[in-house]
């Protein structure tokens, strides 16, 4: 629903857009991570996701979303695992490769696998190595809900994504 300034505040307008409902929601700065698996043929999918959170401490769940359009789901329907790469300041050209259409997202991008034969990135800020516990849609995105099995933090600063645009870390306030 888009929201219009009048002299009390911000109002519901009768006419939602999502143009500017998009820009409301990128007001909200969210870490940037790739997410990615081993498809059942043997070749590795991965994919750049926002909408990453932590979900529970006991159990250990986390969750994520994916667009029903998009050409990964069913790769991601079809297997129980995968890996979240939470990205650093220094991988903006990650995010940006993972985000795009291009075929083998993987090429010249430093990995490795872990026990499952799911790719880890190099140089990122946490990893969290998941099998997935409920699936759902809603709206036009399917919500993946699952077990972290193992993590693995750096120290390396995370990357940053606010309206748009890639920012780094500020100072702790």
């Amino acid at each position: 629903m888009q929201a219009s300034l009048n002299p009390e505040g911000l109002v519901p307008a009768a006419a939602p857009d999502s143009r500017v409902l998009r820009s409301a929601l990128g007001q909200f700065a969210t870490g940037v991570t790739v997410v990615t698996t081993r498809a059942p043929g043997g070749a590795f999918v991965g994919l750049t996701v926002n909408s990453f959170s932590a979900l529970s401490l006991e159990p250990p769940l986390i969750l994520w979303s994916l667009r029903c359009s998009s050409p990964s789901l069913p790769v991601f329907e079809a297997v129980d695992r995968f890996v979240v790469n939470v990205l650093a300041e220094a991988q903006v050209e990650v995010s940006r490769r993972f985000a795009s259409p291009q075929a083998d997202k993987f090429e010249g991008v430093a990995h490795a696998e872990n026990a499952w034969g799911l790719p880890l990135l190099h140089g990122a800020s946490a990893w969290f190595e998941c099998r997935t516990v409920s699936r759902q849609i809603a709206g036009d995105h399917c919500l993946f809900i699952a077990e972290v099995e193992r993590f693995t933090l750096s120290e390396a600063a995370p990357l940053l994504f606010h309206a748009g645009g890639y920012f780094a870390l500020g100072s702790r306030l």
